[in-house]
């Protein structure tokens, strides 16, 4: 009897195939990312830094009870970086929250391409209770027992009077969908909204510990994307690439210490 010999050949991925099993045709290459037919892009960026604090101040507050403190000088330029950066990006729609540090930081790309922010009020930052007036600010760098706690069991709620941690994720998941229902299919948006509300959503997205994603700088880029089917996944955290001119400068972008507001 004879045995017919077949030839082995490699394939893309590293393993053999016989001849009579190779397709025919050309393999391509791993390609950059393209958004999938259908899907939305949805860009969370975090405001500009905000003004410091002294021990027995108070941030500005704004009709619903939430601190609303301006950016700083670094914010401002933290937010004509990110502006000049987002104006490349393909955005359809952008979106702000109820504080101002939102606005002044969309300020810059408004002006660029003349897209007009449609306010989100579910996206706003947690609510801190009796720390929201820049309290928590003051604590966090003395390293307060109940901050300290607060880190360790991952639950804002343990501040006095803060918004249940519980309501605080749904109330951002509301945001975001209202945002993606907005945007609609084969569209890239941008949201500018809060370092709570970021990690909170990197949260959701990837099933992390509630803190895993606390810290995003100011005037991060963190993408997100929505598949037809409703699935969420992260693509991106924390991008900063347009500060690195400020850091040769000896400038560093955000704080651990700080990790929202």
């Amino acid at each position: 009897m004879t045995h017919r010999r077949r030839a082995r050949s490699a394939n893309v991925s590293g393993v053999s195939a016989t001849d009579d099993e190779t397709t025919s045709g050309t393999v391509e290459a791993q390609r950059l990312f393209t958004l999938p037919p259908g899907a939305t892009e949805i860009l969370l960026v975090r405001h500009g830094s905000t003004v410091g604090i002294d021990a027995g101040g108070t941030f500005p507050v704004n009709a619903d009870g939430d601190g609303d403190p301006p950016l700083s000088g670094d914010g401002e330029e933290q937010a004509r970086l990110v502006g000049e950066r987002l104006a490349h990006e393909p955005l359809s729609r952008l979106f702000v929250t109820t504080l101002q540090r939102t606005h002044q930081t969309a300020a810059r790309l408004v002006e660029l391409t003349g897209l007009q922010p449609e306010v989100v009020a579910d996206l706003r930052e947690i609510h801190l209770g009796d720390w929201d007036a820049g309290e928590y600010r003051v604590r966090i760098a003395r390293r307060d027992p109940i901050i300290m706690r607060s880190f360790s069991e991952q639950r804002w709620d343990i501040i006095p009077g803060a918004e249940r941690d519980e309501l605080f994720g749904e109330r951002v998941r509301r945001g975001f969908d209202h945002v993606a229902a907005q945007a609609g299919p084969d569209t890239t948006v941008a949201a500018v909204v809060h370092g709570g509300v970021i990690a909170e959503m990197c949260r959701q997205a990837t099933g992390s510990e509630a803190f895993a994603f606390l810290g995003a700088d100011n005037t991060s880029v963190n993408r997100f994307v929505v598949f037809p089917d409703g699935r969420l996944r992260l693509r991106g955290y924390n991008d900063t690439g347009h500060l690195d001119g400020l850091r040769s400068r000896n400038w560093v972008a955000g704080s651990a210490s700080e990790p929202i507001t």
